[in-house]
C-alpha cells in the first residue's frame, strides 16, 4: 500500500470519527482528488450528507459521533460505487492516527492529486500534438495547452501558492528526451521559404513579426535565416554568394551544420519562387506542434517525479509551457492578423490597443509612392528589422538596402533585378555607327 492511499484512508477515517473536520476540508479539498474511486464515493456521501444537515455534522466538539452516520455514509456512498461495505469505515477509523491532523491528512491527498493531474493533462497534451501533427492542425494542441494551464492554476490557488512560472535549476530540469524526428516535408516548406526570401528579401517584412529563427527544425536552417536578416539589416545586398559568406563569418560552415554545396542549393534563383508568407505559417505552425511535444514530455517528468513539492511543481510546469504560449501567440498573429484583432477590437470611437498597433506594425510594410526621395527631399523609409542578437529573430532595416557602392537606393522598377539596374547607366545614348 502507498503512501498516498494511506493518506487517503487516514482523511476518510478522520471526518468517520470527527465529521467537524468537514470545515477544514471541504473548502480545498474535492472527492476527484482522491485517486481510489471507493474513497471517492465516501468522501462525496459525506459532503452531501453535510450540504443536507446530517445531524452528526451539526454536534459540539466533544459529542459522540452517532452510528448513522457511519451508516448513512455507507449507504449514500454504495449509490455511487458498488463493493462498499459497512466494515470498510471501520478499517478506516482503525488507520487514522489522530483525527485532529485530518488537515494535514488532506494536503497529502491534494499532493498526489497535483502529481497526478498534472501528469495525466501532460500525456492528453503530447497525444493532441501527435495527433495535429499528423492532420496538420493545432486547434487540439492549443486546446489541451490552455486546460493544463487552467490546471496548474486552480491547483496553485488550492496549495496556496502564486500560479508564477519557476525556473528550475540545472540539476533538477527535465530534459527533452531524445531529439524529435522532423518530417520531411516541413523541411521541404523550410527549404522553400529560404528560397523565396533570397530571390525576394523585400518578403522579410511580411514574416519578420512573426516567424524566428528557432521555428526551423534544422539548424542550419536558422543559421540561413539569420544571415538573410542581418544581409538586410546592413543594407547589402543578398544572393548565392553574399548568403554564402555571411554563413562562414557566423561559423556555420566551420561546425559543420552547412556545407557551400546546400547553401547554395537553397539560395539558387532558378529552383524558387513563391509567397514567403504561406509558408511562413506552415512552418510556425510545425514548430508550435515541436514546441509542444517537449512541453509536454517536460511537464510529464516533472509530475512523475514524487518528491517534487507540489508548490515548484506548478512553477518549473508553468516555466515550461511559456515558450509553447509565445509559438501560440506568434501563430495566431501568422494566421490570423489584423482579421482576428478586428473582431476583439474595442468599442468604436475608443482608441486601438496595444495589441493591434504591434500587429499591424509586425505584418505592414511601406509602400512605395509615386513620389521618390530624390523629389520629396524625404529619407526613405527604414523600418526597423530585429537582428539574430535580439529576442531571437533577424532584424529588418530597409525595404529598399542601400548599396555601399551606389549610394541612395535605386526606385524599383518592375521587371529589372537590382543587380542589373546597378550596371545601367542613367545617361545611356545610342553611339553614332
Amino acid at each position: 500500500m502507498t503512501p498516498l492511499v494511506q493518506a487517503e484512508q487516514a482523511v476518510l477515517g478522520a471526518v468517520f470519527l470527527d465529521p467537524g473536520q468537514l470545515d477544514h476540508l471541504s473548502p480545498w479539498l474535492r472527492p476527484d482528488h482522491f485517486s481510489r474511486p471507493a474513497h471517492r464515493a465516501l468522501y462525496t456521501a459525506m459532503l452531501k450528507l453535510r450540504a443536507d444537515g446530517h445531524p452528526a455534522t451539526t454536534m459540539d466538539a466533544g459529542e459522540p459521533v452517532p452510528l448513522a452516520w457511519l451508516t448513512d455514509t455507507v449507504q449514500e456512498a454504495g449509490n455511487r460505487t458498488r463493493g462498499l461495505t459497512t466494515s470498510y469505515p471501520h478499517a478506516l477509523v482503525a488507520v487514522c492516527p489522530s483525527p485532529a491532523h485530518a488537515p494535514v491528512y488532506g494536503r497529502m491527498v491534494l499532493e498526489g492529486a497535483i502529481h497526478r493531474s498534472v501528469a495525466q493533462h501532460a500525456v492528453r497534451l503530447h497525444q493532441a500534438a501527435r495527433a495535429d501533427g499528423i492532420r496538420g492542425g493545432v486547434e487540439e494542441t492549443i486546446h489541451h495547452a490552455r486546460i493544463l494551464a487552467d490546471v496548474l492554476t486552480d491547483f496553485a490557488h488550492r496549495w496556496g501558492t502564486d500560479p508564477r512560472p519557476l525556473t528550475p535549476p540545472a540539476s533538477s530540469e527535465p530534459s527533452a528526451h531524445h531529439p524529435q524526428p522532423v518530417d520531411k516535408e516541413v523541411l521541404a516548406d523550410e527549404e522553400f521559404l529560404l528560397g523565396c526570401l533570397s530571390v525576394r528579401p523585400d518578403q522579410l517584412l511580411d514574416v519578420v513579426g512573426w516567424l524566428h529563427p528557432g521555428d526551423f527544425a534544422d539548424a542550419g536552417h536558422q543559421h540561413i535565416y539569420r544571415s538573410l536578416g542581418a544581409l538586410h539589416h546592413r543594407g547589402e545586398p543578398i544572393d548565392q554568394l553574399t548568403v554564402l559568406w555571411e554563413t562562414q563569418r557566423r561559423g556555420a560552415l566551420a561546425d559543420g551544420t552547412l556545407d557551400a554545396e546546400r547553401v547554395l542549393r537553397i539560395c539558387d534563383p532558378l529552383a524558387f519562387s513563391g509567397a514567403a508568407e504561406h509558408f511562413g505559417e506552415r512552418i510556425v505552425q510545425a514548430s508550435l506542434i515541436r514546441v509542444a511535444t517537449t512541453a509536454a514530455r517536460q511537464v510529464r517528468a516533472l509530475a512523475d517525479t514524487d518528491f517534487l513539492a507540489p508548490g515548484r511543481l506548478i512553477g518549473y510546469a508553468l516555466h515550461a509551457l511559456g515558450p509553447l504560449d509565445d509559438v501560440r501567440l506568434r501563430w495566431r498573429t501568422a494566421s490570423e492578423g489584423e482579421a482576428e484583432l478586428l473582431h476583439t477590437a474595442s468599442p468604436p470611437g475608443a482608441p486601438p490597443s496595444a495589441a493591434r498597433i504591434d500587429a499591424a506594425r509586425s505584418r505592414s510594410h511601406p509602400q512605395l509612392t509615386a513620389a521618390t526621395p530624390a523629389t520629396t527631399g524625404l529619407p526613405p523609409l527604414a523600418p526597423s528589422f530585429p537582428t539574430a542578437t535580439t529576442a531571437g529573430a533577424p532584424r529588418e532595416e530597409s525595404h529598399r538596402p542601400r548599396s555601399p557602392r551606389t549610394g541612395p537606393a535605386v526606385p524599383h522598377r518592375p521587371g529589372v533585378r537590382p543587380s542589373a539596374r546597378r550596371h545601367q547607366r542613367p545617361d545611356d545614348t545610342k553611339r553614332p555607327s
